[in-house]
């Protein structure tokens, strides 16, 4: 029997193509963004950025600020859309799964309040794939609180030989 290269994805390029597929639920009007909670290479829960559970969505004018002409970044407080850790945080409380000890793979960077909230969930680290708000106030936080923080880098993928 002939043996192969192993040609499946690593676990960060797995979990991250299932956030970017994630990311495609997203109902805010101006961006998709996804995270996937893993422990132990489960996943344990998953949330896409958009209105609250029983608003109506983004898209639907659920959110007057997204479906204005406020510059990116602005006027954030008037923002009615979760964040995508927000979601997969509060998720996991809804159906009464932990999160201590775990990982979140994000489409893009955490906020300053998804990383406070990342931190008092217990995750232990954050793979984020782009750059969103991530300052360096969110950084020095993160690694204050002990939160591994680190950027995906997609890794080349060795093809099969037939």
């Amino acid at each position: 029997m002939e043996k192969h290269a192993d040609d499946r994805p690593d676990w960060d390029s797995y979990f991250m193509s299932i956030a970017e597929v994630v990311s495609r639920r997203g109902n805010c009007s101006r961006r998709k963004v996804a995270a996937v909670v893993v422990s132990e290479h489960r996943i344990i829960s998953t949330g896409y950025n958009g209105t609250p559970r029983g608003v109506r969505n983004c898209f639907e004018g659920g959110c007057a600020r997204c479906a204005g002409t406020a510059p990116s970044g602005s006027d954030l407080s008037e923002c009615v859309c979760c964040h995508a850790e927000e979601n997969a945080i509060t998720q996991a409380a809804y159906h009464g799964i932990r999160l201590k000890g775990s990982t979140i793979y994000v489409t893009i960077s955490p906020c300053l309040t998804c990383a406070k909230m990342i931190i008092n969930a217990g995750i232990c680290e954050v793979v984020y794939g782009g750059d969103y708000a991530f300052t360096e106030q969110t950084r020095a936080l993160l690694s204050e609180a002990g939160v591994k923080c680190r950027r995906y880098r997609p890794s080349e993928i060795v093809e099969r030989k037939n």
